[in-house]
């Protein structure tokens, strides 16, 4: 004979389990899956602005980071679903912000891995990795709004050491979506196997005519009489004219990559003058202003000067109109928006050198 008891005694642990295998299932709640998705998307960002200004072989591991975070939104975009498909049956007058905000994330998410893998480079003649940062860009504003208008707020259970591990767990999830990734596109030969660490894929390399010739946001190709040219140099107490004969007189060659944010990078042999040579001295001096004729400008540190060459010609040929003739400057490590084109004026001044946007903007 069976006690009501007893029955209930056995019957009960089955019923949890079964509960709590649904619950896993699931996923975690909404609440819990915005402040996730919102911790991903804050941490996507960051990476991402550390990926386009690494140009060095030191902050791979940032442009990694930035792959295993974007494997995080994915595992997320699931559960998110479910959370937005409930919030649309409210009909509230904000919707259309929230529709619009998915659709930027998702654009960014897919342009992302296209661009990853190869097999979307390019989408209507406009490089898949702008459409990636100029979806970022504009989603940035509409994180922020959803975080104000559907505030989710942290609990102190969010600290538990449950809810660490669950996080190491994701953690490990992404990290291994990521690895899988990568393992797929070397394994089946796709375009992504062949990219620079920085995510950009050669074009032109020791070839200048094939070099593509991008241009930073607004910036136009100027038009400049080398006979009229000069070169403004300043060491903070005298200043003096430098023409292009001057420069042409020096021959020092620095073989350099230029890796553009636009997704593509070009090994080279430039030739010209060291800055080091224009400006000896550097007193007090904490920064090098490099000035575009555009108006484009932007700071070097005074212990970069070593490194950077004014260069004149590439592959023994003079500079394209569109690679910044009559002179241009060589920033070997360093991104292709440190490389500033047409140059008119050089100068160190006693202004840090991070006191500058750390993206131009102009």
């Amino acid at each position: 004979m069976v006690f009501p008891d007893e029955s209930a005694r056995g019957d009960r642990p089955r019923s949890v389990t079964r509960g709590r295998l649904a619950m896993a299932f699931r996923g975690p709640g909404g609440r819990v899956t915005n402040l996730a998705l919102l911790v991903a998307l804050l941490l996507a960002f960051a990476t991402g602005v550390g990926a386009v200004a690494s140009g060095s072989s030191g902050g791979r591991w940032v442009v990694i980071a930035h792959g295993v975070v974007a494997m995080a939104v994915v595992v997320l975009v699931p559960w998110k679903g479910r959370v937005v498909r409930r919030g649309l049956r409210r009909a509230r007058h904000t919707r259309w912000l929230s529709l619009l905000l998915a659709v930027l994330a998702v654009t960014t998410l897919l342009t992302g891995i296209g661009s990853t893998t190869g097999l979307v480079r390019s989408v209507a003649g406009a490089l898949g990795m702008w459409i990636h940062i100029a979806a970022a860009l504009a989603l940035l504003p509409l994180v922020v709004w959803h975080v104000l208008a559907r505030r989710a707020r942290p609990r102190r259970a969010d600290l538990s050491r449950r809810t660490l591990i669950r996080a190491g767990l994701f953690a490990g999830t992404a990290a291994g979506l990521y690895l899988a990734q990568s393992a797929v596109v070397s394994v089946a030969g796709l375009p992504g196997a062949g990219r620079r660490f920085t995510g950009s894929y050669e074009a032109g390399s020791f070839d200048p005519d094939s070099m593509p010739s991008y241009i930073w946001l607004d910036d136009t190709t100027p038009t400049i009489d080398p006979q009229r040219w000069r070169l403004t140099v300043s060491d903070g107490s005298t200043t003096r004219e430098v023409t292009l004969r001057d420069l042409s007189a020096f021959d020092t060659r620095v073989r350099a990559t230029l890796d553009c944010t636009s997704g593509w990078y070009a090994e080279q042999d430039w030739a010209g003058a060291p800055v080091r040579a224009l400006l000896p001295h550097t007193g007090h001096a904490r920064s090098l202003l490099v000035h575009s004729t555009t108006g484009y400008w932007i700071r070097f540190p005074v212990r970069d000067l070593d490194h950077l060459l004014l260069a004149t010609t590439v592959n023994g040929t003079p500079l394209r109109p569109g690679h910044g003739f009559p002179v241009r400057l060589v920033a070997p490590g360093r991104r292709g928006f440190w490389w500033v084109k047409w140059i008119d004026r050089i100068e160190l001044t006693s202004t840090p050198w991070w006191w500058q946007p750390p993206f131009p903007l102009t």
